[in-house]
């Protein structure tokens, strides 16, 4: 990617959301280990692969979470990529993690959770939003850097994702869970001019299998 004299030099680095995870017992998974992409997630994982084949990517990291890894693997493969696994976009840590908050067995019907809910803001109940911020800003810095004029992918979680473009949009970081613009399988690329962030696009390649999603997604 080259810019004419004088013009500056543009960057993209998409932020992409892990495909669906197997998950039956709706688990709040959040950091635990062995939870992998389902069928639909492996399929919209391709669906990911083959929407960037033709971009100009460079680098791929990813969470070491297996779901994130099981994405980032088809994009790294389709560009002939190593995945570089960055521990600084992983799963927002959770005090929720390993309980089973579906099927009426909710998190707000157990009131002896009811402590951890008390500060929504930092949040009470697992890793502060400002320091979810620092970390996925850090990384996304490092990879700009590491693919100047070219494009990068980290794969990384919704609450992570979300953090991070709501920290460099200049918004306020705690926020409606049930409103985040991060879906599965998404995209949320990040152009820079130069240094400077230009502007923030959000997309949904896989967005005609999210249909066939079983339930609701745990753990992001």
């Amino acid at each position: 990617m080259t810019a004419p004299v004088g013009e500056p030099i543009r960057t993209v680095v998409h932020l992409v959301r892990h495909g669906e995870v197997h998950n039956p017992d709706g688990v709040l998974y959040g950091r635990l280990p062995g939870y992998e992409l389902s069928d639909l997630g492996r399929r919209m994982a391709q669906v990911v692969a083959d929407h960037l084949v033709d971009h100009d990517i460079t680098r791929v990291v990813a969470s070491p979470l297996a779901r994130a890894q099981d994405t980032a693997r088809p994009i790294a493969e389709s560009h002939g990529l190593e995945i570089v696994t960055d521990d600084r976009v992983t799963e927002a840590e959770n005090h929720f993690t390993g309980l089973n908050v579906a099927g009426g067995q909710g998190i707000f019907r157990q009131p002896r959770l009811y402590p951890l809910m008390l500060n929504p803001f930092k949040p009470s109940w697992g890793e502060p939003y400002a320091h979810v911020a620092a970390r996925m800003t850090a990384a996304i810095d490092d990879a700009r850097r590491a693919v100047h004029g070219h494009e990068a992918v980290i794969v990384s979680h919704q609450l992570p994702i979300w953090t991070a473009r709501n920290a460099l949009t200049g918004r306020r970081l705690w926020h409606d869970p049930r409103k985040r613009q991060c879906t599965l399988a998404s995209l949320t690329s990040l152009t820079y001019a130069d240094d400077e962030l230009e502007s923030v696009a959000y997309s949904e390649p896989a967005g005609s299998l999210l249909h066939l999603v079983h339930g609701k997604a745990v753990g992001a």
